[in-house]
């Protein structure tokens, strides 16, 4: 019985550990896949926007024109002389900026005008807008922070300077993409809202 006893023992040995090894049980935690946190899982949906922005084909100038400026999106009152918070110097409404966070239609951004570099603008000029040099025309447009994801749908206004050159970014867009009004902020700039 003992030369039987021996080769079922090892079997049913090697039965339990292959069930526990199709179960995961025994096994070293850092095989087992982590689950993503929120900030991880934004993170990837960030980097999957920049790649998919990354491949939109290059918008030409027939099509900037082609696309007009959204006077609701600037159609904010002008700040209080006294404001002196971004509360305060931010007049834009509750409705316009869920208008200008709401998701463009596909379509709508299917054309890249560049990546540039935005700093703050004026924080008395009321609205959302990027002044920049990827336009010679002003456009309505929308502007991704690489950083995070976020976009705002902004009136695009052409300024002098190279294509490469920094942009202006509106206190109200900079606030609605998340982007600190202290420093430089990549930014994804596409035709369309």
């Amino acid at each position: 019985m003992t030369r039987i006893a021996k080769p079922l023992t090892a079997i049913a040995a090697s039965l339990t550990l292959t069930a526990c090894a199709q179960l995961g049980l025994g096994q070293p935690e850092d095989t087992v896949a982590p689950v993503p946190s929120a900030a991880q899982a934004a993170e990837t949906a960030a980097a999957a926007e920049a790649q998919a922005a990354a491949a939109l084909p290059a918008a030409t100038a027939a099509d900037v024109a082609a696309v007009p400026a959204d006077p609701v999106l600037t159609a904010a009152p002008k700040p209080p002389a006294a404001a002196k918070t971004q509360e305060a110097l931010d007049t834009t409404t509750t409705a316009q900026r869920k208008e200008a966070a709401a998701p463009a239609a596909p379509a709508a951004t299917a054309k890249s005008l560049g990546v540039t570099v935005a700093s703050l603008g004026s924080p008395t000029e009321p609205g959302f807008w990027l002044k920049t040099p990827l336009v010679k025309t002003e456009t309505k447009g929308r502007v991704t922070n690489k950083a995070n994801g976020k976009s705002s749908a902004v009136t695009l206004i052409p300024i002098d300077g190279p294509a490469t050159g920094g942009s202006r970014m509106s206190l109200p867009a900079m606030r609605l993409i998340g982007a600190s009004v202290t420093d430089l902020t990549e930014v994804e700039v596409t035709l369309g809202g």
